[in-house]
């Protein structure tokens, strides 16, 4: 992707947003978001979009969001947007898998497996019409073969024998999903109705021992349904042939369908309409009017009585169950099973193999460990099984200490309440890592919204991330937008990742809820762009005094430093000190006594402090750059000291005062007016809001940047008020 172009209205709190993003150049766009002005709500524009979610303002539900996102011209797919969020503990990458695969081995494992699954489903769907069971079959197959829920051809395999003799056919017609519910196997469980189940088995047993057709154990009436429909299927009768039965004791010679059939139904009423059955059955009956769920049970079971005896073991009737099942379907059981054991041994070599085999999954964990620093290591407890049948990664941690480097297993649930903060933020890195390396293995081109994935990591782990993202530069289908409220990573961003490359490198401003994206003026470092320019713009000539004045504190020019330190507060020389004198000590400091040259030599800087502020705080433009901020700011603290010198009228104990000036000057003017808490309010915020902007240096301005322009603005124009009504 080349272009991506975002138009937003009324999401999440950004009222408008316009903008095209240009890859053209370089893949990577750093984005500076002061805190406040947009950086999380346009991630979750992009999340929202990501996950197929609406998106909204939370506060005016009655504005109308509007959300387009465009790529190269055309609307964005959803899999191509991909959002790194500052942490996320729940999230888990759907891509570990996909690294786990070796392509040749799975693609041969596949390859036998096709003809066996294409067999298998055709089995599944019938046992699926049988039984009633419309989820989950194999499992359930499985666990009640052979009570391994994986196990799926194992437990075919079992049944092999009474499969191919056509046992329990009698049974294909009851529907497994209407005698195992939930409330009738928790029924089946009940003691007391397990000892009422005994006692009708107890009768019915006696009077399966008493029938001389029957015999217990070895020949039920259920059986002899299926030798009467199996001889009725052959033809048996109307070959001429003729089977002797024993009825109630007397020898018989059958050679019709319809005398076996009526012979064994004559001996079937004779035991299951017996008397005492009947009262052992009412008592099983009572219990199956509990719910309407057990109700359902029990039409069930008086609609099919045979069943009855097949409860007192629940386990070896659901056995017979499938068995009956797949004698229905034989020739596509048949059909399944050859093609499985065909394969079976192939299958075992490759797995074997699988358990053995190294993947990208490897390389990401070397990747994680060698360039975070964390307690533990990762471990793939079912390698096998991910790679070849796509099961969920089971992953495995090793907790070390100093005292115990060959570790500790752990349990990820108990991983997460023992590691601090930024280990946590680490272990969600890795599903991170796990996203980006699976769509690097697909080739999938992706938009990567990255929101402030650095936030809160030690240095060492910070620059392992910008590492990492400058990996993930390098692949030409993969985009990103670093979008960052840390102006020092910024920093660090561009100065590694994009060096020289201006335009990508931009800044959000925010107002009246519009969003603009400006390129960011400064780029790497301001100090720079204000030592180009201290001879031509006064208002970066004013920002550089305090700069200027660290240099001369750590250099050793003190005579510099004091001057220096008389324009950011008011001292007896502050009122003296001109242009001319100013140009002598950046001479000295910056050793360069031919290009620093300043107009107005004569001019007192004081004044020209005054006269930039009063003019930014008349522009009307949106953006106000950092030095416009200083200028301000320094402005702001020297005209509130001069309200206070004023009003503590003691030139004797301002001279003392040697650090801290400004502080030092409220507390004493607090100590003798306490009752003028107009001036004292106000030099509190003066207090609040300048000192970090005028002790600006390389390491730390990113408070005046965030910093709302129309309120040092205001804090400007309300010193000067207070400044006019003292003199």
């Amino acid at each position: 992707m080349k272009k991506v172009k975002v138009d937003f209205e009324n999401c999440y709190g950004i009222g408008r947003m316009c903008h095209e993003f240009d890859f053209s150049e370089n893949n990577i766009i750093t984005l500076y978001s002061p805190n406040g002005s947009m950086k999380t709500s346009f991630a979750n524009i992009f999340k929202d979009f990501s996950e197929n979610k609406d998106s909204i303002d939370r506060i005016h539900r009655d504005r109308k969001p509007r959300r387009d996102i465009f790529k190269d011209g055309n609307s964005i797919k959803v899999e191509d947007i991909f959002v790194i969020e500052p942490f996320n503990q729940s999230y888990k990458s759907e891509k570990v898998s996909t690294l786990l695969v070796d392509k040749k081995l799975k693609s041969k494992y596949d390859e036998i497996h096709k003809n066996i699954d294409d067999k298998k489903e055709l089995l599944v769907k019938e046992l699926k019409k049988l039984s009633g069971v419309k989820n989950d079959i194999e499992e359930l197959v499985s666990v009640d073969i052979v009570k391994d829920k994986k196990d799926f051809y194992g437990s075919i395999s079992q049944l092999e024998k009474e499969v191919e003799n056509d046992q329990f056919v009698n049974l294909a017609d009851i529907v497994y999903s209407k005698v195992f519910t939930d409330k009738s196997q928790a029924l089946l469980a009940d003691f007391d109705f397990k000892d009422k189940l005994d006692k009708y088995m107890q009768t019915y047993d006696k009077l399966m021992s008493n029938s001389t057709f029957f015999k217990k154990g070895v020949f039920n009436h259920n059986s002899a349904d299926d030798v009467a429909k199996s001889i009725k299927s052959t033809g048996f009768f109307m070959a001429q042939h003729s089977v002797n039965i024993t009825v109630q004791g007397q020898k018989e010679t059958i050679s019709k369908d319809e005398d076996l059939e009526e012979a064994i139904k004559k001996e079937k009423n004779t035991i299951l309409n017996d008397a005492k059955l009947l009262k052992a059955f009412e008592k099983i009956d009572e219990m199956l009017k509990k719910n309407q769920e057990v109700k359902k049970f029990r039409d069930y079971l008086e609609e099919n009585t045979k069943i009855l005896p097949e409860l007192e073991n629940a386990g070896q009737f659901k056995r017979r169950l499938w068995i009956a099942y797949l004698v229905k379907n034989k020739a596509i059981y048949k059909d399944l099973l050859s093609a499985y054991k065909d394969g079976k041994k192939e299958i075992e070599s490759i797995v074997e193999f699988a358990k053995k085999e190294k993947t990208k999954w490897e390389s990401v964990i070397d990747t994680f460990n060698k360039r975070f620093e964390v307690p533990f290591s990762v471990i793939m407890a079912n390698q096998e099984d991910v790679i070849l049948r796509s099961e969920t990664p089971s992953v495995r941690f090793k907790f070390k200490d100093e005292k115990d480097t060959s570790g500790v297993d752990i349990f990820e649930g108990e991983l997460w309440g023992i590691l601090s903060q930024g280990e946590r933020r680490a272990l969600y890195l890795l599903n991170i890592i796990f996203e980006i390396e699976g769509r690097k293995e697909n080739k999938q081109e992706t938009l990567f919204i990255v929101d402030d994935i650095a936030d809160s990591f030690d240095y060492k782990n910070k620059y392992a991330i910008v590492e990492y993202l400058s990996d993930i530069a390098k692949e030409s289908y993969f985009c990103q937008i670093i979008l960052t409220h840390n102006y020092d990573f910024f920093r660090t961003i561009n100065s590694r990742l994009l060096q020289k490359i201006r335009n990508n490198k931009l800044h959000a401003i925010k107002t009246n809820n519009v969003i603009k994206i400006e390129i960011e003026k400064y780029q790497y470092n301001p100090f720079r762009t204000w030592k180009d320019n201290l001879c031509n713009n006064n208002e970066m000539l004013i920002a550089s005094i305090p700069f200027l004045r660290n240099l001369a504190d750590l250099c050793g020019y003190a005579d510099s430093s004091k001057k220096l330190t008389s324009l950011l507060h008011i001292k007896t020389e502050t009122s003296n000190i001109s242009v001319n004198d100013l140009c002598g000590i950046i001479r000295d400091i910056l050793k360069d006594k031919s290009s620093i040259v300043l107009d107005n030599a004569n001019m007192k800087v004081v004044d020209i402090i005054y006269s930039e502020a009063n003019k930014i705080c008349a522009e009307t433009s949106e953006v106000m750059e950092l030095e416009k901020k200083v200028v301000l700011s320094i402005a702001i603290r020297l005209a509130l000291e001069e309200i206070l010198i004023i009003g503590i009228n003691d030139i004797t104990f301002v001279n003392a005062i040697d650090k801290n000036q400004t502080i030092v000057l409220i507390k004493e003017y607090e100590k003798k007016y306490p009752k003028k808490k107009d001036i004292i309010n106000l030099a509190e915020r003066v207090n609040l809001m300048t000192p970090e902007n005028i002790h600006i240096n390389s390491f730390m301005y990113e408070p005046i940047l965030d910093m709302c322009n129309e309120h040092l603005k205001k804090l400007y124009k309300d010193v000067l008020s207070a400044k006019a009504k003292k003199q």
